[in-house]
């Protein structure tokens, strides 16, 4: 199994993370690389730290982007 290099900040009944969840899922299946998700209300400091501005999304630990998946860039990113 890949190592996880994106990380999606995510919450439940989240339009926009769903819709990120789903882009990244695809991006990372065609380039081989791993991504997992984080709920961000399941750490109050998470919460505190990100509160309405998700998704957001790291690439290697530097946040990369939020609200919305920019495809060439994260492709570029991983490559």
């Amino acid at each position: 199994m890949t190592a996880p290099r994106v990380t999606v900040y995510t919450r439940a009944g989240c339009g926009l993370c769903a819709a990120a969840e789903a882009e990244v899922a695809r991006i990372c299946a065609d380039v081989g690389a791993g991504w997992t998700t984080v709920d961000v209300d399941s750490d109050q400091d998470l919460r505190a730290e990100y509160g309405d501005r998700v998704p957001v999304i790291e690439v290697d630990g530097r946040e990369h982007g939020f609200w919305r998946v920019e495809e060439d860039r994260l492709r570029a990113a991983l490559a």
